[in-house]
């Protein structure tokens, strides 16, 4: 057990610095873009561009995530031969649990910790995504309005 702790736990490690990164680029480039005096495009326009970009950039953050993960469970040997390791990644990490696949007998804590990793993750993108928004509002005061949405 303590083997399939210390591996979870270097993983999730791993993830919390994509995410940390991620999140460091996407504040700065939200505000740098948020800050922008051009008027050549709607407040609105600008609260909408901001906002997709941020949550595509977050996605591809949590793929590359889950690709650590199905990494890791080759690595160890953890899933049956013939289990597709990223379709069983993508499942954990996103705490679905179809239970169509299991790791193998020594690594079945990595299915929880897994889950774990990703709705710490999502939690923390999710809070991005509302301080971006809040940040464009900032800059934007006439976005606070509803007829300006």
């Amino acid at each position: 057990m303590l083997r399939q702790l210390c591996v979870g736990a270097s993983v999730t490690a791993c993830n919390i610095v994509i995410h940390a990164l991620v999140t460091v680029i996407v504040i700065r480039v939200a505000r740098a873009v948020g800050q922008r005096e051009g008027k050549t495009l709607h407040p609105s326009a600008v609260l909408a561009g901001v906002m997709v970009a941020t949550a595509l950039v977050l996605i591809v953050a949590h793929t590359l995530e889950v690709f650590v993960w199905s990494a890791a469970y080759v690595l160890v040997d953890a899933v049956s031969e013939g289990t597709d390791s990223v379709d069983f990644a993508f499942v954990n990490y996103t705490t679905l649990g179809c239970g169509d696949v299991t790791p193998v007998k020594g690594w079945r804590m990595l299915g929880p910790i897994t889950a774990m990793n990703g709705v710490l993750l999502f939690g923390w993108s999710t809070a991005v995504l509302f301080e971006v928004l809040r940040k464009t509002i900032e800059h934007h005061p006439s976005l606070a309005s509803s007829r300006d949405v």
